[in-house]
C-alpha cells in the first residue's frame, strides 16, 4: 500500500504546502515547497499508524523549477526523539531528482516501522528552490506490546512433561530510557538460570547456578550499545545443538553452551519480579512481540497471566535530546530571569565519546569576564579550577551535571555526587544568555576550549526546563548546526573492528585500535612473519619469534622458537614434559597416563603443519621386559593419541606407517624376535628404542598410554619432544606469467568490510596489474603503474579512491618485492617493502560493504594491461591462494619461479656463496672462514698462558695444532684476514713457511703495531712492513685484512684506511710447507727475534683465520677429523671473538624475540690451553720436491699428485679448487691442486 496523506504539521511560520498528488507522470500542480530555502526546512508525513515503510520516493514540484538532488529521511513512532536512516550503517544521504518531472524510488535496505517521517533537503537545483513532491511505500504494522515499570511481572510457565525441542527461540523488541535492567529470565532444573540484562545500555547474556541473588552470575555474551536510546531494538536468543546465538539488531554472537546444560530444559520464561534474583535489576521501558518458539507471550499475559503495572501499550515519556554534530554547533538560551548574589542554576545531561569540549559558557557581568565550563581528560572543569567529583565521562553513557553559585561560591554536581570547585572572592552577576555546546561567532569572543560533540538534553535554568520545540521554531533563543529532537551518537566500537584482541576507543567521529597490550596488527596488517622461513628470508639468524600462521587472519600470533643452524629452518613448538622419563611399577597402577600440553594454541597448531612441507616429533620409547602391542587379546598394551583436537588412536611407534601397529623394526623386518612387530614385545631383559614419528596427520602427540610396566623387571623411560617443522608451502607456492594477456581467476574475493591482500612479486616490466575484481560499480585492483610506482584502487559505490605508494629504486629489478594492502571501513593501507605505509581516510559519510561479483583476477582479463612476471604467496584476508595448482592447468602461466639468489645472495657474508632451491635459497659457507646459516658467525678460539702464583699453581699441557695446505709451487700473492683480540705485545699471530726457507709472519710488535714480515728471497733479510695503527694489543676486537700481488702489498686494520707497501724481492713465495697459529716449534729458519717471539705463543683470541680459499681454524674446529689437520692438546671453540663481547672472559646470554641476528643462547667457555694453540697446515713433501722445483723453473707450472690418505670431500673448508683469487695464480695456465 501507499500513503500520500500529509497532516497539518510543518513549519507553518515559513512553509506553505499546495495540493498534492501521487508523484507520477500525471498531470497535476503543486508539491510542497517552504518560503524560505535553507538547511532548516522539512517536511513531516503522519502514516497515522505505525506502519513498515519499504520504499519511498521524490518529483519535483509541478511545472517549475523546484527540486531536490539530495535529502535525509527520519523515523519516530511519537513525533518526537527522530532517527535518522543510514544506508549500510553510514551513509545518510538520498540521491535525489535532476528535473521537476522524473520520479526517483529508492527501495529502503532494510524496512523501517514508524508512524511519522520526516524529510530533510539538503541540496537542490541551484536557479530554484526546495520543491517536493514525496511518496511513502509500506504497510500497516501490528504487534503486541507491553510496558513494564519495574514492579512488572510477566511470567509464562511450561507445562510439565513439555516434550523438548532441538531449537528454542526466545525473540523480542525493546525500547527503553534506562540502561540498566533485567529483560528476561528464563529458568530450569536444578537451580540453572539465564538471563538477558541491560547493563550501561549493553546487552548481556548470564548464567547463574543456584536461586539467589548472591550468586556471581557468569557472562556468556555481551553484544549490543546505546541501548537505552528510545528506539526499538530487535534481540533474538537461539538454542541450537551444543550453540546459543544471540542477536541484537544486525550483529550475532554465538557461544558453546556450558557443560551443565546440556540436559537443562526451561521450566518458565519471562519476567518475574518477585523473584529474589533479578528484583533488584527491574526493566523500564516497552516489550513488543515477546515469543517463546511460537508463542505469543504478551498475548498469554494478557489472559491474566500477569501482576503488578503492566500496560499493554508503549507509555513513553517525551525527552527532547539536541545534537551538537562539529565546531559550528551552538544552543543560546535565555540565563537567569533576576541577577542576584546567588544568581544562576542551571541543570543538563550529555553523553559523548570525547574527552574534552566545552559545555557551557556564559558572561559576568560585574566582572567583565566570562565563565566556561568544559570537558577535560573525560572531567568536568569550570573556568581554570579544580576538576569536579567525576571521572571517565566520555564512555557515552548520560552524565547529569548541576551548575549552581550561591552566596559567592560555585557548585557543580556530577552524577549526583557534589562538589565544591570555584570559590570566587566577588559576587556572581551572570549575563542574560546562556551559551551550550559553544558561542555565536558574532559575539567577538574566542574559544579557548575544543568543540562539544555529543548529545544533551534535560536542560533546566532556574530550575525550569527549556523548551527545545521552541528553540527549534526560532521562537526562544537562538541555535546553529543542531540537530534537535534526536541524539545522532553512534558506537563505532559495536561492533569492534579491531582485530587479534586490539582494544577499541573512540571519539565522536573516529574510532581507534589499541595494540599496546595484546598481540594485535598496526593498521589491520600483520606485524609479524607466517613462518621461521619466513624470518631467515629476511635475514634472521636462531631465536625466538612471534609467529603468525595466517597473517591477518584469524589465530593468533605464537612465540615459537626458529632453529636456523641447518640447511633446514626448523620451527619448534614446546609442550610441558619433553624430558627423558623413566617409568617404574608401582602397586595398584596398570597404566601410566600422560598429557602433553602444547606452547601453542589449537588453531595455531594444526596451522602450522598444515602449511609446513614436513614435520616430526620424536616419540622414544627404551624397554626392558616392557611390552608394547603384544597381548593375548590383540590389543595393543601401549598406544598414543595424535593428531587435531584430543587425538586420535595410534598404535604404530616411530618409523612404521599408521595403521600398521609396527615399530621400525617390523617395517623392515629386522626385529629381534620375527615373530613380533617391535623389539619391545620380545620380551627380553635388553634394552630396546623405537623413535621418530614423521606422518604429519598424526602429529603433535596429545597423550600416552603405558600398560606392561607393572611386572617385576618391567623398565621403560619415554620422551616426547617437541613438535619440529619445516618448510613454508605458502611461502613459496607461486606462478610466472610469462605474457601481459596470463592471468588466473579464483572464485569471488569477498572482502565486504575487511579486505587484507599480501603477496610478492618480481619483474622486469614496468608496469601492469597484480590483481583486480570487479562488481557492477565496485571494484578493487592493485597493480604496478610505472617502474617505481604501486597503485591499490577501490570503488565501494562512492567513487574510486587510489592510495600510491613511490619506491627510490626501480621495481622491476627481477627481485622480489612485496606488497601489503588493505582496506576496511575506516582507511585504505597500502605497503610496500619496508617503505612507510600509504594511507587514505575512508568518507566519513560513505559506504561501507565492497559488492564484487566477478572472479578474482590475478593477473587481469579486462582491457587493463596484464602483469608478466612472478607472484608468490598470494593472501587474501588470511587464506593463501594455491597459483602452482591453478597454474598447472592454465596455459600461459607455469607453477613455480625459481631465481631466488638474485634477491635473497646478500645474506650470504663472508665469501658465503648462495645456492638456489626449489624453495627459498641456502648459503655454502664452504670457502668462507665463517659458519652459521648467513656464513655469519665467526670462528673463535681463546688461548692462555700457564699462570704461577706463591700458593697455587695452574699447569697446563702444551698444544699444538699442525695441518696440511696444498703445496703450490710458487704463489703470487696472497689474501689473509683474521680476526684477534689480546693484551699480549709483542705476540705472533700467524706464521706461513716454505722449504726453501722463506716466510710471512704477522705479529703485533712492542710497540703495538703491526708487522707484516716478508722474506721471499733466502739470501736477504725479510722486509718489515708496520703499520701506522697503533694500541693493537688494547684487549678489544681488531680485524686484519692482507693483501699482495706479486711486489704491492696492502694492509687495513678494522675500518681505518688501506697503506699501501712495495717489496724490493721478486714477489715469489716458492713451495709452500706449512701455516701456523701461535707458537712455532720448528723456529730454526727464523731469524733470532722472531724465533723468541714465535717460541712465545699467543695469549689471546683467534677469529675468522683465512689464507687463500683456506680456513684453518674452521677447519679445525668443525671437521677436525676431515680436514688435513693435525691437532695436539685440547682446542675448544669460544664466543670471544664476537664484537658483541668486550671481555672475552665473560659469559653471554642475549635473548631476542624478533628481528635480531644472533643466536638465542651464546655461551663463552674459558679453557685452559697451554701458552699456544698452534694450526700448522703442511704438505708432506718428500724428495720430489726439488724435482719440483727444478720443474717449476723450467716450465712455471708445478701439479703435485701425491696425496696422503686425506677425505676432502668431507672437509668443506680445503675445497677441490684451490684457486683463490686472480691474483694467486701460479703460471700462465693455472691448475686445481687436490691435497
Amino acid at each position: 500500500s501507499k500513503s500520500s496523506t500529509l497532516t497539518q504539521r510543518w513549519k507553518s511560520n515559513k512553509s506553505h504546502i499546495s495540493n498534492v498528488f501521487p508523484p507520477s507522470l500525471s498531470t497535476g500542480a503543486g508539491g510542497w515547497s517552504p518560503l524560505t530555502s535553507d538547511q532548516y526546512q522539512w517536511l513531516e508525513v503522519d502514516l497515522g499508524e505505525r506502519t513498515k515503510l519499504t520504499a519511498v520516493a521524490t518529483q519535483g514540484r509541478y511545472g517549475s523549477s523546484d527540486w531536490l538532488t539530495s535529502y535525509l529521511l527520519m523515523f519516530s513512532d511519537t513525533g518526537h526523539n527522530w532517527q535518522q536512516y543510514r544506508q549500510e550503517d553510514s551513509i545518510g544521504a538520498f540521491p535525489g531528482n535532476s528535473n521537476a518531472d522524473s520520479v526517483v524510488q529508492y527501495k529502503l535496505q532494510q524496512p523501517v516501522i514508524a508512524r511519522f517521517l520526516r524529510l530533510f533537503p539538503l541540496d537542490w537545483n541551484p536557479i530554484g528552490r526546495i520543491g517536493l513532491r514525496l511518496e511513502a511505500y509500506g504497510c500497516p504494522h501490528t504487534s503486541d506490546v507491553v510496558s513494564l515499570d519495574g514492579s512488572s511481572s510477566l511470567v509464562y510457565r511450561l507445562s510439565p512433561g513439555l516434550r523438548r525441542t532441538s531449537k528454542e527461540v526466545v525473540s523480542l523488541n525493546l525500547k527503553t530510557l534506562r540502561n540498566s535492567g533485567t529483560l528476561l529470565h528464563a529458568e530450569g532444573w536444578g537451580g540453572l538460570s539465564l538471563s538477558l540484562e541491560l547493563e550501561r545500555g549493553k546487552l548481556l547474556l548470564l548464567l547463574r547456578q543456584g536461586g539467589t541473588s548472591s550468586s556471581e552470575p557468569r557472562r556468556l555474551a555481551s553484544l549490543g550499545s546505546l541501548l537505552d536510546d528510545q528506539h526499538w531494538h530487535r534481540v533474538v536468543l537461539e538454542r541450537q545443538s551444543a550453540h546459543l546465538n544471540l542477536t541484537v539488531d544486525k550483529h550475532t554472537e554465538t557461544v558453546q553452551i556450558p557443560a551443565e546444560f546440556s540436559h537443562w530444559d526451561i521450566e518458565q520464561v519471562g519476567l518475574d519480579s518477585e523473584n529474589p534474583v533479578i528484583s533488584t535489576r527491574d526493566f523500564h521501558g516497552c516489550l513488543e512481540n515477546l515469543l517463546y518458539n511460537d508463542l505469543n507471550l504478551i498475548e498469554q499475559a494478557k489472559r491474566n497471566d500477569h501482576q503488578g503495572n503492566v500496560t499493554f501499550s508503549c507509555a513513553e515519556p517525551v525527552t527532547i535530546a539536541v545534537t551538537f554534530p562539529g565546531p559550528q554547533s551552538f544552543l543560546q538560551v535565555p540565563g537567569p530571569t533576576v541577577s542576584t548574589l546567588g544568581g544562576l542554576s542551571v541543570g543538563f545531561q550529555f553523553r559523548t565519546w570525547n574527552k574534552v569540549g566545552l559545555l557551557l559558557t556564559f558572561d559576568l557581568l560585574q566582572q567583565g569576564g566570562v565563565a566556561w565550563l568544559y570537558l577535560s581528560e573525560a572531567r568536568v572543569h569550570i573556568s581554570n579550577s579544580f576538576p569536579s567529583p567525576g571521572s571517565a565521562l566520555n564512555d557515552g553513557q548520560w552524565h547529569s551535571v548541576d551548575l549552581n553559585s550561591r552566596y559567592g561560591r560555585f557548585t557543580i554536581t556530577v552524577d549526583k555526587k557534589e562538589g565544591g570547585v570555584s570559590s570566587p572572592s566577588f559576587p556572581v552577576t551572570v549575563g542574560r544568555q546562556l551559551f551550550f555546546g559553544g558561542k555565536n561567532n558574532s559575539e567577538n569572543c574566542s574559544n579557548p576550549f575544543d568543540i562539544f560533540q555529543g548529545c544533551m538534553r534535560l536542560l533546566t535554568v532556574d530550575n525550569q526546563p527549556v523548551d527545545l520545540i521552541m528553540v527549534q521554531q526560532r521562537l526562544l533563543g537562538n541555535y546553529s548546526h543542531l540537530q534537535i529532537d534526536m541524539c545522532g551518537i553512534t558506537d563505532r566500537c559495536s561492533p569492534s573492528h579491531c582485530e587479534h584482541g586490539g582494544r577499541c576507543s573512540q571519539s565522536w567521529t573516529v574510532f581507534h585500535c589499541n595494540c599496546s597490550d595484546s598481540v594485535c596488527y598496526t593498521q589491520g596488517i600483520s606485524v609479524y612473519e607466517q613462518s621461521c622461513e619466513a624470518y631467515k628470508h629476511n635475514g634472521n639468524t636462531s631465536g625466538h619469534y612471534y609467529i603468525d600462521v595466517d597473517g591477518s587472519g584469524p589465530i593468533k600470533p605464537q612465540l615459537v622458537y626458529c632453529n636456523m643452524t641447518e640447511e633446514n629452518t626448523w620451527m619448534v613448538i614446546q609442550h610441558n614434559n619433553s624430558e627423558l622419563t623413566r617409568v617404574r611399577p608401582s602397586p595398584g597402577v596398570n597404566q601410566h597416563l600422560l598429557y602433553f600440553d602444547y606452547s601453542s594454541e589449537e588453531e595455531h597448531l594444526l596451522a602450522v603443519i598444515s602449511q609446513s612441507e614436513h614435520c616430526e616429533q620424536e616419540l622414544s620409547y627404551h624397554c626392558r621386559k616392557s611390552r608394547l602391542l603384544n597381548t593375548p587379546e590383540g590389543s595393543p598394551f601401549s598406544w598414543w593419541l595424535g593428531g587435531p583436537g584430543p587425538g586420535h588412536l595410534q598404535t604404530y611407534w616411530g618409523g612404521a606407517q599408521p595403521d600398521s601397529q609396527q615399530c621400525a623394526c617390523g617395517l623392515q623386518g629386522d626385529c629381534v624376535d620375527p615373530q613380533h612387530y617391535c623389539n619391545c614385545d620380545a620380551d627380553r631383559t635388553e634394552w630396546y628404542y623405537s623413535g621418530l614419528l614423521t606422518h604429519m596427520g598424526s602429529l603433535p602427540v596429545r597423550s600416552l598410554v603405558l600398560g606392561d610396566i607393572q611386572r617385576p623387571g618391567s623398565e621403560a623411560t619415554y620422551r616426547v619432544g617437541p613438535l619440529r617443522c619445516h618448510g613454508d608451502k605458502n611461502l613459496w607456492n607461486a606462478a610466472f606469467f610469462d605474457k601481459e594477456t596470463s592471468y588466473l581467476h579464483f572464485p569471488t574475493f569477498h572482502g565486504e568490510l575487511s579486505a587484507d591482500i599480501t603477496f610478492l612479486f618480481k619483474t622486469t616490466s614496468s608496469s601492469g596489474v597484480f590483481l583486480e575484481n570487479l562488481g557492477i560499480k565496485d571494484f578493487i585492483r592493485i597493480e604496478l603503474s610505472s617502474s617505481t610506482q604501486v597503485v591499490f584502487s577501490f570503488d565501494v559505490g562512492n567513487g574510486p579512491l587510489e592510495v600510491h605508494v613511490e619506491s627510490s629504486v626501480p621495481l622491476n629489478d627481477n627481485r622480489w618485492h612485496r606488497v601489503r594492502a588493505e582496506r576496511n571501513v575506516k582507511e585504505a593501507l597500502l605497503q610496500l617493502d619496508e617503505l612507510p605505509a600509504a594511507t587514505q581516510e575512508a568518507p566519513a559519510d560513505g559506504h561501507f560493504h565492497l559488492q564484487l561479483n566477478s572472479q578474482l583476477f590475478i593477473g587481469t582479463a579486462s582491457r587493463q594491461k596484464g602483469f608478466r612476471g612472478c607472484i608468490r604467496s598470494l593472501q587474501l584476508n588470511g587464506v593463501t591462494l594455491d597459483l602452482e595448482e591453478r597454474a598447472k592447468i592454465t596455459p600461459g602461466v607455469r607453477p613455480g619461479c625459481p631465481g631466488h639468489c638474485s634477491s635473497y645472495g646478500s645474506l650470504c657474508l663472508n665469501q658465503g656463496h648462495c645456492v638456489e632451491r626449489a624453495s627459498g635459497f641456502h648459503c655454502d659457507c664452504g670457502l668462507s672462514a665463517y659458519a652459521g646459516v648467513f656464513c655469519h658467525t665467526g670462528i673463535h678460539t681463546h688461548t692462555h698462558t700457564p699462570t704461577h702464583t706463591k700458593k697455587n699453581e695452574v699447569h697446563c699441557v702444551d698444544s699444538a695444532l699442525p695441518s696440511s695446505i696444498y703445496s703450490d709451487t710458487t704463489l703470487r700473492g696472497e689474501n689473509v684476514s683474521l680476526s684477534f683480540r689480546t693484551n699480549q705485545s709483542p705476540a705472533l699471530l700467524l706464521y706461513v713457511s716454505s722449504h726453501y726457507r722463506e716466510y710471512l709472519a704477522l705479529l703485533i710488535n712492542e710497540y703495538d703495531k703491526l708487522e707484516v714480515r716478508y722474506k721471499l728471497d733466502n739470501n736477504r733479510e725479510a722486509e718489515v712492513l708496520t703499520s701506522s695503527t697503533r694500541s693493537l694489543a688494547n684487549g678489544q676486537l681488531h680485524t686484519v685484512a692482507i693483501q699482495r700481488v706479486t711486489n704491492s702489498v696492502s694492509v687495513q686494520i678494522d675500518q681505518n684506511a688501506k697503506e699501501d707497501f712495495n717489496l724490493t724481492s721478486d714477489g715469489e713465495f716458492n713451495t709452500v710447507k706449512s701455516l701456523v697459529l701461535g707458537r712455532v716449534h720448528d723456529s730454526d729458519d727464523l731469524d733470532p727475534d722472531l724465533a723468541k717471539l714465535a717460541s712465545l705463543g699467543f695469549i689471546g683470541c683467534l677469529s675468522a683465520v683465512h689464507f687463500n680459499s683456506i680456513n684453518p681454524l674452521k677447519a679445525a674446529l668443525l671437521h677436525p677429523d676431515t680436514s688435513p689437520i693435525i691437532i695436539a692438546g685440547p682446542l675448544v671453540q669460544s664466543s670471544c671473538g664476537s664484537s658483541a663481547s668486550a671481555n672475552p672472559y665473560t659469559a653471554e646470554n642475549t635473548h631476542h624475540l624478533s628481528g635480531t641476528s644472533e643466536d638465542l643462547n651464546t655461551f663463552i667457555h674459558i679453557h685452559c690451553l697451554a701458552g699456544v694453540i698452534a694450526v700448522v697446515i703442511f704438505v708432506i713433501v718428500t724428495g720430489l720436491a726439488i724435482t719440483a722445483r727444478f720443474l717449476y723453473r723450467r716450465k712455471e707450472t708445478y701439479v703435485n699428485r701425491d696425496v696422503k690418505g686425506v677425505k676432502e670431500r668431507d672437509s668443506p673448508d680445503f675445497p677441490f679448487n684451490n684457486q683463490t683469487d686472480s691474483q694467486n695464480v701460479s703460471s700462465e695456465n693455472p691448475k686445481e691442486y687436490f691435497i
